[in-house]
């Protein structure tokens, strides 16, 4: 089976949709609306085998060295093998040539992110003047980030993780 990881483009957005439904249902997932996909399509990768997209993943960047890894899924028929890795590659490597130092992720698999250099954090790893201007932002992401009160209804209980790059 080949392959490809690749920048997404509009066109992938209904795809990238029902691979995060079949995560969002068993509450592995935060669900996204799909306009929300479409605004945000320039920040995933996609990996595709034979023409069809059969994993997703985002880098979104919160500060001037620091990333988010959001959404990472792939097919059940595709899981375990290598898929996930190859998606977490291209959005690392994209994140260093974006000048990025740290990568933070929310997630249930601990043990595959920690795969890749991922550490378990509590708290927030940024100085109090960029947590500061952080807490302005609209983005629910990094509310999570920010481990603010005002969004702990709506958490998965999953674990907060950071790599240093």
């Amino acid at each position: 089976m080949a392959v490809i990881v690749r920048p997404a483009r509009a066109t992938d957005v209904k795809a990238v949709r029902l691979i995060i439904d079949q995560y969002a249902l068993q509450r592995r997932l935060l669900s996204k609306d799909t306009v929300k996909l479409y605004e945000d399509v320039q920040e995933f990768f996609v990996a595709e085998s034979d023409g069809e997209v059969i994993g997703c993943g985002a880098l979104h960047v919160l500060w001037e060295d620091l990333g988010e890894v959001r959404t990472v899924a792939v097919n059940q028929e595709y899981r375990r093998k290598r898929v996930g890795n190859q998606i977490l590659e291209a959005i690392t490597n994209r994140a260093i040539s974006l000048g990025l130092k740290r990568l933070f992720c929310l997630t249930f698999e601990t043990e595959f992110f920690a795969q890749y250099g991922f550490k378990v954090i509590e708290g927030t790893p940024v100085e109090a003047d960029v947590y500061q201007q952080l807490l302005r932002s609209y983005d629910e992401g990094i509310a999570e980030f920010l481990d603010l009160e005002s969004v702990k209804p709506n958490t998965l209980g999953n674990t907060r993780m950071l790599k240093i790059l």
